[in-house]
């Protein structure tokens, strides 16, 4: 499985900051020492160009993300320190996802071992999430003419607010959002299909509404790409999260969410999201599941 990374998606930040910026690396390192991807898997990608990340947001804030021109309050609502480094960053990742999902339309499957920044909008940043790399991707992909009718499903913790503002008005766009019902972000714009979890839903509940969820999009349409975000934060560890998946609930999760897409032959993209666990390393191993299970289910589909 080919997978979008670069050594440029760490960007300095404070030490003592939430945001677990070393995921990317660690994640990276991991799953090369099992064997899940390998050296020749890695495919690195450039800067986004301004003209793909303007299919979503503004010149001035796209731009002012490069230059260092967004204002105090940008930068506070953003939730990260300004440096080049994490305008460097945003556009790798955003070209990351947008190659991962030219390697999916070719191979089944692959992933960004980044990506997922589903509250961005397109006049500024928050929630840590500089540039929406899944809503420019899907549109970049359509723009293309590589697929047309694409399904995101969004299992971070957190409703992919920005994804639902900015793709609310594309027919051919379905957003599934399963999240914590009163968790961030308060204002909620619809997606296509919201299903809002209760504080404290474990294992049996989750998967439940998953599988109801996926077979009502099942009806409803059918996707020529699917954008998977497989957020970790809603392990009952997680720092933000309210909800209470256990380890192998999460892998249930992304079995149920590879082999859904699998089975219908539907090229599966895998992006990081959310995840805030009491430690890097427990991020990185919670992060690396979708990646085993995908290298474990994708050879019985693709």
């Amino acid at each position: 499985m080919r997978v979008s990374y670069s050594s440029g998606y760490y960007a300095p930040i404070p030490e003592t900051h939430i945001f677990p910026m070393r995921k990317f690396e660690g994640l990276r390192d991991y799953l090369l020492s099992q064997k899940i991807v390998t050296e020749e898997s890695i495919i690195e990608p450039s800067l986004c160009p301004f003209e793909d990340l303007e299919l979503v947001h503004t010149p001035r804030y796209s731009r002012g993300v490069w230059t260092g021109s967004l204002s105090q309050k940008e930068i506070r609502r953003l939730g990260l320190p300004w440096s080049r480094g994490l305008g460097i960053r945003s556009r790798l990742a955003v070209q990351g996802t947008i190659n991962a999902a030219k390697m999916a339309l070719e191979d089944g499957i692959s992933g960004n071992l980044a990506g997922g920044t589903h509250h961005a909008m397109p006049s500024h940043g928050e929630g840590f999430c500089v540039y929406n790399d899944v809503s420019i991707a899907a549109l970049k992909i359509r723009q293309l003419g590589l697929a047309n009718k694409i399904l995101i499903i969004d299992c971070d913790v957190h409703q992919g607010n920005g994804t639902a503002a900015i793709l609310g008005d594309h027919p051919d766009v379905y957003t599934f959002s399963m999240h914590g019902e009163r968790n961030y972000p308060f204002i909620k714009p619809p997606s296509t299909l919201d299903i809002p979890l209760a504080d404290g839903t474990k294992d049996q509940s989750y998967l439940r509404e998953l599988e109801l969820a996926l077979s009502k999009i099942t009806s409803e349409f059918t996707p020529e790409l699917v954008f998977y975000l497989a957020g970790i934060d809603p392990l009952e560890t997680d720092h933000f999260g309210r909800l209470a998946l256990t380890l192998n609930g999460l892998k249930s999760r992304e079995e149920m969410v590879i082999r859904w897409a699998g089975e219908q032959n539907i090229p599966l993209v895998l992006l990081l999201s959310g995840g805030y666990a009491p430690t890097v390393k427990d991020t990185v191993l919670a992060h690396s599941i979708v990646f085993e299970r995908a290298t474990v289910l994708a050879a019985r589909f693709y």
